[in-house]
């Protein structure tokens, strides 16, 4: 999938050196589809009930991986957040018609790719909210080191099929900033990488 680097906005709130255009991920399902097989051989030891997948191409992959597990599937909406915070600031819910559904079900939360973890956090938290059971979080490509300390807080299993080094920074913090490159945002009109 094409990446890029320079200096991006993503979704988290974050400030990255690394932009993936992951609205082309699923171009060619084909491609995806033995990954999610993998992914699902994984979660099996997990005993999960319900996979979900927070839109856009999580919720794709998340879907591959329910239909080879022969599990129900559901995804999670990205919404803007009110609550302003600089970081975090969309949440991820779940269809109204699916919350009672997953009422006390063990869930994996299903990703294309993670860096700084806005979209499993939010879907995360929306599920025990509706009063699910999230086990495991699992995603084609982690990057740095966000899912795993993540997963690690929330006593979740992280399965994951390659991970790679990255590095973000909260906007104070950035050295492309301090440098003066110029910022890119994305978030309006592309996926990226949250």
């Amino acid at each position: 999938m094409p990446a890029r680097k320079g200096h991006f906005l993503l979704e988290s709130g974050h400030h990255g050196n690394l932009w993936l255009d992951l609205e082309l991920l699923c171009l060619r399902p084909e491609r995806i589809r033995w990954q999610a097989a993998q992914i699902a051989a994984r979660l099996a030891a997990h005993n999960v009930e319900v996979v979900c997948g927070p839109l856009v191409e999580g919720a794709f992959v998340a879907l591959m991986v329910a239909e080879k597990l022969g599990l129900p599937f559901t995804y999670a909406e990205r919404f803007a957040s009110v609550s302003g915070d600089a970081l975090y600031p969309v949440q991820y819910r779940l269809p109204r018609a699916i919350r009672d559904v997953v009422r006390g079900k063990r869930v994996a939360i299903v990703n294309d790719v993670v860096n700084a973890g806005s979209a499993i956090r939010g879907t995360f938290a929306d599920l025990q909210e509706c009063g699910a059971q999230p086990l495991a979080i699992a995603a084609l490509v982690v990057l740095g080191q966000s899912a795993a300390k993540f997963a690690g807080d929330h006593k979740l299993a992280l399965e994951k099929l390659a991970s790679l080094p990255n590095e973000i920074w909260i906007p104070a913090e950035s050295p492309l900033c301090s440098r003066s490159i110029p910022l890119e945002n994305f978030l309006n009109t592309k996926a990226g990488v949250a």
